[in-house]
């Protein structure tokens, strides 16, 4: 009798195995959901990152509640001036850029322990054990990291509360569109933060990942701005900029999807690493395809232009009338820019005319020369900008729109829309003191912190226990 091959049997355990693991029963989401919210906010580095924002938010919003009434005091005077004031450039973002500040620096710590912590204590090895699948306990912790996100940034939103407090004026969708901008960076930086924990063999190299990530993003922003070609490219890649459009008001569906595509690709990974008794060899096939996919969504997300604007003052739009004659023209549109991508009429140019015709025409293309502004002896022809549009092409060294959108409906054939009244921005200048407002940041909401913190380390220790909540493995 043939004995039977011990690949054989070895392939029938392993395939027994994972059929149990695939149909072993499941359990309720909440008792997990429970848990992990009661470990979030039992931690330290939760409560601690709150009790630091609360100063670096306060004055921060202080000082921009300062220079804002400085400029709002000559604008009273002045309704040219008053066009200028925006709360979105004067409070908002100075107030969340204190924010992302500490989002950056402190967050992937909150992350970290809602991970690396059982990790560490071997309670990791008894988690996977549960009949939940890893993708169960990574979303389980992923909303853990979204509570935890919400709760430090309990002092921003007090700020834009105390400003509506004091008469401040508040456009409800840049600031929802601010908002999300910051959540989606949070979220970007929380799921980072996981999966350095997931790799990483304890909390202290996992943070170190994490940051070396995080600020590795502030040295993409300083030595590659304004850089063109691959350099441009690369720059993409920091986190830093997934916040400029929201900072000008912009909602980029592309930008969205693209930052969502690179959550849930992260999460996938983080997935892919959790299970301790994986073989590393299978862990790195899966993350290979984990990449690949991410890297697809991200080109997918780069060709999609839908954009809206929803600042206030229509930053990055041209007035209605314009667009609605723009978006008539059906013939592709060509402009060769001899300008180097670090020259400031060139950042202009991008500003205020071509990235508002991107968002407009149906079919434009921009090229960018390649020759940069330092060199000496350039050609006499730098500086010049060549619109082809259909057989017709005319040429300007113009960077206001006021010049070049009446070129361009020369070159289509058309006349120029009636100006529009009544969308002129009328600014909302404020002259007030906020001074005051730093009891609140550096006594009262700190207090409440620390009193909702040892609240919460009274509660028993069994709260939110899958055992008691009648989960066992």
């Amino acid at each position: 009798m043939r004995r039977p091959d011990c690949r054989t049997a070895h392939w029938r355990i392993s395939s027994l195995h994972s059929r149990e693991a695939y149909l072993r029963p499941t359990a309720p989401i909440v008792p997990l959901l429970a848990k992990e919210l009661r470990e979030v906010t039992a931690g330290r580095a939760l409560w601690t990152m709150l009790l630091l924002v609360c100063p670096l938010v306060g004055y921060s919003f202080v000082q921009a509640v300062s220079l804002y009434s400085e400029s709002s005091a000559a604008a009273l005077q002045s309704p040219v001036l008053a066009r200028s004031l925006s709360p979105l450039d004067g409070i908002l973002v100075p107030t969340f850029g204190s924010f992302y500040v500490a989002v950056t620096l402190l967050f992937p710590f909150v992350a970290i322990r809602v991970l690396g912590q059982e990790k560490e204590s071997g309670a990791l090895r008894l988690l996977v054990q549960l009949p939940y699948r890893p993708s169960t306990l990574i979303a389980a912790k992923f909303c853990a990291v979204l509570a935890a996100w919400f709760m430090v940034s309990i002092p921003a939103l007090s700020a834009l509360a105390v400003w509506a407090m004091l008469g401040g004026h508040l456009a409800a969708p840049e600031t929802l569109n601010l908002m999300l901008g910051h959540l989606l960076y949070g979220l970007l930086a929380g799921v980072i933060g996981l999966l350095a924990a997931v790799i990483a063999d304890n909390s202290a190299t996992a943070a170190i990942i994490a940051l070396a990530v995080t600020i590795g993003s502030w040295v993409l922003d300083f030595t590659l701005a304004g850089r063109s070609g691959p350099s441009a490219w690369l720059l993409q890649l920091s986190l830093t900029q997934t916040l400029r459009p929201f900072e000008q008001g912009l909602l980029s569906a592309g930008l969205v999807l693209g930052i969502a595509a690179v959550i849930g690709g992260l999460a996938a990974l983080t997935v892919v690493w959790l299970p301790p008794g994986t073989p590393v060899r299978t862990k790195v096939i899966r993350s290979v395809s984990c990449v690949l996919v991410i890297a697809v969504a991200l080109t997918v997300a780069a060709q999609i232009r839908a954009s809206g604007d929803l600042s206030e003052d229509r930053r990055n739009s041209f007035t209605s009338a314009d667009e609605r004659l723009l978006a008539s023209l059906r013939r592709p549109l060509l402009i060769k820019v001899n300008l180097a991508a670090e020259d400031p009429r060139y950042v202009d140019l991008r500003r205020n005319v071509l990235a508002k015709l991107e968002r407009v025409l149906p079919d434009v293309t921009v090229v960018l020369a390649s020759e940069r502004s330092n060199v000496p002896n350039r050609s006499d022809a730098y500086g010049q900008i060549e619109y082809v549009y259909g057989d017709r092409t005319d040429v300007s060294r113009s960077t206001s729109p006021r010049e070049i959108l009446p070129l361009l409906y020369a070159l289509a054939g058309t006349q120029p829309p009636a100006p529009s009244l009544g969308e002129e921005y009328p600014g909302y200048p404020l002259v007030v003191s906020a001074d005051a407002v730093l009891l609140w940041f550096f006594g009262g909401l700190p207090l409440l912190i620390v009193l909702a913190w040892r609240w919460i380390r009274r509660l028993p220790p069994d709260k939110g226990s899958l055992v008691h909540q009648g989960v066992k493995p």
